[in-house]
């Protein structure tokens, strides 16, 4: 079993760290709330007292973070972790950033005689709670082979993306996908409520022909064909809408480094942010068939 320091224990990180307990790993944790990291502790976690105190003598080094200037200022800041970690540790971050910080940062590891991977997620809050995420995984072939058994305690699919960078690339393909479904989804279910079809009878009839989709089958963005959907709990969040965002936001960008056109990945971000600037940014991101709705009457 691995000694595991986890820095960012929060929604998602949280349940992560709980699950490596469950798998024999001992867990020292770190976040800015310290309730947080008391639900870790409670759990047979270990508290660190700073973010430098959870890579020391730990083997692997996990990370949870909003945004990508939170990972450059934690790993190579002036406090950062890759100066207090002993050579060889393995960093593995599991935030969802852009892909130049990714690949810097991975760099800078690798200068120091460390090993790191970008291993963002797809699965949700509900993925992250029971060990059924899937990882995107991008860098060096020895450190995926390490970092593997670990993260199948975490999760259910595990794949190697390539080299450094390239599970973001990954996950913000994804996301970009699931965002422009969902505004596709609600547009056929508002144009069915509006001709007179039931979104049951919708549902059943799409949910088995060629308009089927993830999105569909799992996050129904209306009450009662999905009971486990976020519409039967009020939009309750399993994906906020303000991550969708960040995570359209984070394709638009690559997509400008990459010097490509999406053009329906920039009219989902540009509705979803009018979503979030209504107000709705802590709801679920299928929540967004509201304001699809109000702008057909």
């Amino acid at each position: 079993m691995a000694y595991i320091g986890f820095i960012g224990v929060g929604n998602m990180g949280g349940p992560m760290a709980r699950n490596l307990l469950k798998a024999g790993h001992r867990v020292k944790a770190f976040d800015l709330s310290a309730d947080l990291v008391q639900r870790v502790v409670d759990a047979g976690g270990e508290k660190a007292g700073n973010a430098q105190d959870a890579v020391r003598d730990v083997e692997i080094v996990i990370t949870m973070l909003p945004a990508g200037k939170h990972v450059a200022s934690v790993y190579t800041g002036e406090k950062g972790i890759l100066a207090a970690a002993k050579p060889g540790t393995l960093f593995i971050d599991s935030s969802t950033i852009d892909v130049k910080t990714a690949r810097e940062v991975i760099q800078a590891a690798e200068a120091k005689g460390m090993m790191m991977l970008d291993a963002p997620v797809s699965g949700g809050v509900a993925g992250a709670e029971n060990a059924a995420l899937t990882f995107m995984v991008g860098g060096r072939e020895e450190a995926f082979f390490k970092a593997k058994p670990i993260l199948e305690a975490m999760g259910k699919k595990i794949v190697h993306a390539g080299g450094a960078g390239n599970g973001q690339v990954a996950k913000i393909c994804n996301n970009m996908i699931l965002g422009i479904s969902m505004i596709a989804i609600s547009e056929a279910f508002v144009m069915a409520e509006k001709l007179g079809l039931s979104a049951q009878s919708m549902f059943d009839i799409v949910s088995n022909s060629s308009g089927s989709c993830w999105a569909l089958i799992n996050h129904c963005p209306v009450p009662g064909p999905v009971p486990t959907s976020a519409a039967n709990r009020d939009y309750k969040p399993g994906f906020a809408a303000e991550l969708m965002l960040k995570d359209l936001k984070l394709s638009q960008d690559a997509a400008r480094s990459a010097k490509i056109q999406t053009p329906l990945g920039a009219e989902a971000t540009a509705l979803f942010s009018e979503y979030v600037q209504s107000g709705d940014g802590q709801s679920d991101y299928s929540g967004i068939i509201r304001m699809i709705r109000k702008m057909a009457d």
